[in-house]
């Protein structure tokens, strides 16, 4: 009985074969789309975790200091008192433009250099490491940016190392940073003597710190990553509205076939079972289609995320996608999840059939009530606001998010019902009456694809409202912050006073920049001196603070924070931020730090020398008339010898500052785009796999003497009209949800609040892309009702309705 069943079930796709593609397209869009951000965050996280593991990397404790040098003295002490302790001094170079992190270690003493062992399992000759010049190891791609410097000692390959890491022996890193006699911490060594004195007697200025205590990258980066899960389960959700709709269809259609083969005694149960193993079936062709699809899209948008997590937060993310089980298994889940989901409507109203009252498709559809769906969507809309009301967070903001998005959607059939009532009631024309009614009679029918189209305007809306905004805010930014006409970059602090002393009368003002990291409870904290300068007073905004707050941090009596630190804090103006035992500043001010992942403060420039005297001297913004810059540079880099990027012009530095940030969301607006075009497939396969199921409405109007053309006009400009009104009422969700995103998520995943602004010609090129995206869906169907044969729609009066 099993065999004729399946053949009968079959039947309907051999003869549907349109419908059949639609439901595979859908299943494939969706799991394509969410499997492309799922095995974007795994390759990420799966960078994370390898970075963590190499070289022991955040696994062992260590001993810092509030300065955040440790002088080599306390390193000898402790080694001489049988404290086992590994010594590294950490620093930033260049690398082709590009600053990459130097980490000198103790090559006799440091844990896990196994992992520098070449592919047969030996280690570098010690020799060589150890005797200048050194050596340094970097991954391939690192080295060959390395290499164009002259300056470096021989450098040595290997993929054991994390992209953005250059490992040296500690004294080849001292000679390099220009830092000797001070280290950055030490690593705690697992095998420690038992009779060994207490940490407080040896070296009472340092503070342990263990591996959790640590802001490591895999959380740094949640928040990014949660924001790529939301947008491909949003793409997953626009995918399923196909699915659900194509799904429903085919069931109706088949009404015929389920009331026979019923009749013929095959129970509901069985019959219902195989409809479900049906799907299932369908969901591993389509959600196979989708991980291909995934892999291909993951593959071309991960080199721009792995350049938006550097950007964003220095985390190191290679551009190569690998194949991980994990993820492609759980694209198949989800594929298989919802799908089932999807069609969970149709079978439920398969198993409450009657035997003998199978309904058509427009009773199929009846049982929609638009009232009922408004009044769900006004409770997941109050739910949301709740939810963010009651906690904080980020996973609170997304539930704010998701629950306007969600609830808008089931309100959207009301509001568009009550808008055609409305346009036909003030009809006066017949023909004009019947379009409009005619457009409410098919509602049911296309509100999952409205839907869908709904979500996909709001997000492409209020995507790109928030990336517009922190554009034009970061580049606002940028301009007040980039007001040194020269920035130069000396090899050490000794040439770095040298050239101080050779600028000062030929510029109009040398600004030191130096900075030292201390350690803080929400991660690293980079503290920066400064001298007392005019530009620093017209040129940082600060958001809060009393109006003489740079007097109060020229005085050495207070302390200016970002507002990452202060969020994240929940430091304000008047607290008071430890810098070291004993020491506490008053917050003067709070400033606004955009694209920077980390706690920043700043200090007058005594104050800071008392706090990090060891602190290098080698960066300088140089103020002076702009058309004696390029004159000066020349005579720098021939009077100290520097080589091209330790002198860079102000415009260099903007425009590798804007190249940053025009990669870092790239990713959102390539899935802005693919969800609108995913949105516009719905919309054609509604009308498509619903254009014969209007003949019975279509055949009367024509035989009253309505044109085949006249019919296939109305019909491309009823898919106008029902997206037109989707549009309008996606504009003020789209707002609400860029005002959602710049004030609640983007505070809780970066650490800053952008201003919003708004930008009504996106909007109207979005409107005429909708527009161009509902006649391309209706055009096959209406280029089929104009070339039906006048005998089928004669055909329509014999049948039985």
């Amino acid at each position: 009985m099993i065999g004729p069943v399946l053949q009968a079930l079959w039947s309907h796709w051999r003869w549907h074969r349109v419908q059949l593609a639609t439901l595979l397209a859908g299943i494939a869009l969706a799991t394509g789309l969410w499997s492309a951000v799922q095995a974007i965050n795994a390759e990420a996280r799966a960078s994370y975790d390898r970075a963590n593991a190499q070289l022991g990397l955040g696994q062992l404790d260590e001993l810092i200091h509030p300065s955040g040098r440790i002088p080599l003295a306390t390193y000898v002490a402790l080694r001489r008192s049988g404290w086992q302790v590994a010594a590294v001094l950490d620093g930033r170079i260049d690398a082709g433009g590009r600053s990459v992190r130097l980490m000198g270690v103790d090559m006799v003493s440091y844990p896990a250099l196994p992992a520098l062992a070449d592919p047969q399992g030996n280690p570098p000759a010690p020799e060589s490491v150890l005797t200048p010049p050194g050596r340094l190891f970097a991954t391939p791609d690192l080295a060959a940016r390395l290499s164009e410097r002259r300056d470096l000692p021989p450098i040595l390959t290997s993929t054991a190392l994390p992209p953005d890491l250059v490992l040296t022996d500690i004294g080849t890193a001292e000679t390099l940073l220009g830092q000797s006699g001070s280290l950055t911490r030490l690593v705690l060594l697992p095998d420690q003597p038992r009779a060994r004195p207490p940490l407080d007697q040896v070296a009472p200025d340092l503070r342990r710190r263990g591996p959790d205590s640590r802001i490591d990258t895999a959380r740094l980066t949640d928040s990014f990553h949660l924001n790529l899960s939301a947008f491909g389960l949003l793409s997953f959700a626009v995918g399923l509205f196909i699915v659900h709709g194509t799904v429903g269809l085919a069931f109706a259609q088949r009404r015929g076939m389920v009331r026979t083969l019923r009749a013929l005694g095959v129970p509901l149960a069985t019959l219902s079972r195989l409809m479900l193993a049906e799907l299932v079936v369908f969901a591993l062709i389509g959600g196979t289609l989708g991980l291909v699809l995934g892999h291909l899209l993951a593959g071309a948008l991960l080199p721009d995320v792995a350049a938006t997590l550097r950007g964003l937060y220095g985390a190191p993310v290679q551009g190569q996608l690998h194949l991980r089980p994990g993820w492609a298994a759980a694209g198949l889940a989800m594929a298989v999840g919802g799908t089932i989901l999807a069609s969970g409507q149709a079978l439920w109203r398969l198993a409450r059939l009657p035997l003998l009252a199978a309904p058509g498709v427009q009773a199929w559809r009846r049982g929609t009530d638009h009232r009922t769906s408004a009044l769900t969507g006004l409770f997941v809309c109050a739910a949301g606001i709740a939810a963010y009301s009651l906690f904080d967070g980020l996973v609170a903001g997304f539930v704010l998010l998701g629950g306007i998005l969600t609830g808008s959607a089931l309100l959207l059939p009301m509001l568009v019902s009550t808008a055609l009532r409305v346009f036909g009631r003030r009809a006066r024309k017949p023909v004009t009456q019947w379009v409009w009614a005619d457009m409410q009679a098919q509602l049911p029918g296309l509100s999952l694809a409205l839907m869908a189209l709904l979500l996909a305007l709001a997000a492409n809306i209020g995507v790109g409202t928030m990336v517009s905004s922190f554009r034009l805010t970061f580049l606002g930014w940028l301009d007040q912050r980039l007001v040194s006409e020269l920035y130069v970059t000396a090899e050490d602090s000794d040439q770095g006073r040298q050239i101080q002393a050779w600028l000062e009368p030929r510029a109009e003002a040398v600004l030191p920049i130096r900075n030292v990291e201390l350690p803080h409870e929400t991660g690293p904290l980079f503290l920066y001196g400064i001298v007392d300068h005019p530009t620093y007073r017209e040129h940082w905004p600060l958001i809060s603070g009393a109006p003489d707050a740079w007097d109060t941090l020229f005085r050495g009596e207070g302390i200016l924070i970002n507002e990452q630190l202060a969020r994240r804090a929940d430091l304000w103006p008047g607290d008071r931020l430890p810098l070291a035992p004993g020491m506490a500043l008053t917050i003067a001010g709070v400033y606004s730090d955009y694209g920077n992942p980390t706690g920043q403060a700043i200090v007058a420039m005594d104050l800071f020398d008392q706090i990090a005297p060891e602190a290098e001297n080698r960066r300088f913004g140089i103020r002076i008339d702009p058309s004696q810059a390029s004159p000066l540079a020349d005579a720098l880099r021939t009077r100290f010898d520097l080589g091209p990027g330790a002198v860079v012009p102000q415009a260099a530095v903007k425009a590798q500052s804007r190249a940053i940030f025009e990669k870092t969301f790239v990713v959102t607006s390539a899935l802005n785009v693919l969800t609108l075009g995913v949105a516009g497939f719905a919309m054609f396969t509604s009308l498509l796999t619903l254009w014969t199921q209007r003949l019975p409405q279509i055949a009367p109007i024509w035989a009253l003497g309505l044109t085949r053309s006249r019919l296939a006009a109305l019909e491309l400009l009823r898919s106008v009209v029902l997206a037109a009104l989707t549009a309008f009422l996606a504009l003020p969700l789209g707002l609400v949800l860029a005002w959602v995103l710049l004030s609640v998520i983007n505070v809780q995943a970066f650490g800053w609040r952008l201003p919003m602004f708004l930008f009504p010609w996106a909007w109207v090129q979005l409107f005429v892309l909708t527009a161009i995206a509902a006649l391309l869906a209706a055009a096959l169907p209406a280029w089929r009702l104009r070339r039906v044969p006048p005998a089928d729609l004669l055909r329509v009066f014999a049948n039985e309705r």
